[in-house]
């Protein structure tokens, strides 16, 4: 089996200056825990539900809330995003996308074509929904 198998392939992405509050919108509205960040239509990074949980404040929407809580909704997504996430092609083996996620502990990776342009995503879900037992 090969990663264009069980790719998702409506891939919705964000721009490098997408503000936090749409990400987390897109996020929320959609049920997804990653969002590829694209310069100029390439892959640059991508943001999870993991790297928001780390800079937003847990006091927002609290009585505790202060400005300097809600100020990092402001941030773009490329100061929040991990920096050229490990990718696979279409025709990269399962095996391979299951082992690299295991090695460095990430949960989805982004498809990608010759020109780091996506094409799909994998998540563990995805591996998890397509194993053979």
């Amino acid at each position: 089996m090969l990663a264009k198998d069980i790719m998702v392939r409506d891939v919705v992405c964000v721009d490098m200056d997408t503000r936090l509050t749409e990400v987390i919108r897109l996020m929320d509205e959609k049920g997804f825990h990653h969002l590829p960040v694209l310069e100029n239509g390439v892959l640059v990074g991508i943001i999870s539900d993991r790297d928001l949980l780390r800079i937003i404040s847990p006091f927002i929407g609290s009585v505790s809330e202060q400005s300097r809580d809600t100020e990092t909704l402001n941030h773009a997504a490329h100061q929040v995003m991990t920096r050229q996430p490990l990718t696979v092609k279409e025709h990269s083996p399962i095996e391979e996308v299951i082992s690299w996620m295991g090695k460095v502990a990430i949960s989805c990776m982004p498809v990608v074509d010759a020109d780091n342009h996506v094409v799909g995503i994998i998540s563990w879900r995805d591996l998890i929904h397509h194993a053979t037992f």
